[in-house]
């Protein structure tokens, strides 16, 4: 962890320090339509010259594959904001564009729009845990659970589970389905959703054959849905995160203490749309993603907000459950020392 958060610096009321991030929240319609430019095109330029790869050598596709992934997760970003309304000025230029950038990274626009408002009102709240968020535990709740519950908790925290397979299900197969309770326009945008991605799917595949569309399609979204998911997953798992229950959960220490800045190199920072600075993006939702450097840069208390690197990143690898009783997460190992503690001062009272 790059030094540590200045809770002093950030002992404001939420009005004032959203107040400073305000001017960083208008849509620019020349840097949204540059942004369109220079992420799409590449893509399908890309996207082509990985399939005519094919007549080369597939190391070759899978090298193209890599750069087309990057790209994919930069689209990805784009389809972010026009779920926050935040990349076009005009909702409904956010809606189409959302639409046809979900089904480019086979996401539900309105389903998706709804899960992550979900979670930006409820981040490290737990007592609203469940939508939109990594399947999260407590020490106290592991503890809690039976054999086959603890069994099925490690599976999930698995990183191959959750990096190798995750993206299969949760963008495959998770995503095609609506949630309980959901409006029914919601319910149709789904099922539009869906029967766009057939029939892309269907298309390309008359048009290259259905081989050929796998071996290209399969590792770019394989590459970019893993990164995704680990995009997602490490700016919410550092050590010193923020959970609280609900009488004491506050939005702004949620956005700027549970959310870290992901400091990367500027190209991959370039590719994942400025998404590292995940505590921007939580205290104000409305900024768009080519707006959060500067908004970062030109915020004083946002300074020192909690900061991981490349490297420093990895260590989330190893957090498994959240220690409410040190404020940070911890692995689970230390479960089995607690667990062999509590054993052996029961042992101590009984003789």
């Amino acid at each position: 962890m790059e030094g540590e958060f200045n809770l002093i610096m950030i002992e404001q009321n939420t009005k004032t320090l959203k107040k400073q991030v305000a001017p960083y929240e208008q849509a620019s319609l020349k840097a949204s339509i540059w942004q369109i430019v220079n992420t799409l095109g590449p893509f399908f330029v890309l996207w082509f010259l990985a399939y005519k790869s094919l007549e080369v050598s597939y190391l070759l596709t899978l090298a193209i594959s890599v750069v087309a992934g990057g790209f994919l997760i930069r689209t990805f970003i784009i389809f972010h904001d026009c779920c926050h309304h935040s990349f076009f000025k005009n909702r409904k230029a956010n809606k189409v564009l959302g639409m046809i950038t979900g089904v480019l990274t086979v996401f539900p626009y309105e389903q998706w729009a709804h899960d992550h408002s979900v979670h930006h009102a409820t981040s490290g709240n737990l007592d609203k845990r469940g939508t939109g968020d990594i399947w999260t535990l407590t020490v106290d709740e592991y503890l809690a659970l039976s054999s086959m519950q603890k069994l099925g908790y490690r599976l999930y925290r698995n990183p191959i589970v959750m990096f190798v397979l995750g993206p299969i299900w949760v963008f495959l197969i998770l995503n095609r389905f609506n949630r309980k309770g959901a409006r029914k326009s919601e319910r149709l945008n789904t099922y539009l959703a869906n029967a766009l991605i057939v029939g892309v799917i269907a298309l390309m595949s008359a048009l290259i054959g259905w081989q050929n569309f796998l071996l290209v399609q399969g590792p770019i979204f394989w590459i970019s849905g893993a990164a995704g998911i680990w995009m997602f997953y490490v700016q919410h798992t550092f050590e010193d995160s923020y959970f609280e229950e609900d009488k004491n959960w506050e939005y702004v220490k949620a956005a700027v203490e549970g959310s870290s800045f992901y400091k990367l190199p500027k190209l991959l920072q370039w590719l994942t749309g400025n998404i590292g600075f995940h505590h921007v993006h939580h205290l104000s939702p409305r900024v768009p993603n080519y707006m959060l450097e500067a908004a970062h840069k030109n915020t004083a208390p946002l300074q020192n907000v909690p900061t991981i690197t490349l490297l420093s990143s990895l260590t989330s690898l190893k957090f498994r459950l959240w220690d409410e009783e040190s404020k940070n997460f911890v692995g689970f190992k230390h479960v089995k020392t607690l667990s062999r503690n509590n054993v052996t001062s029961s042992v101590n009272t009984e003789h």
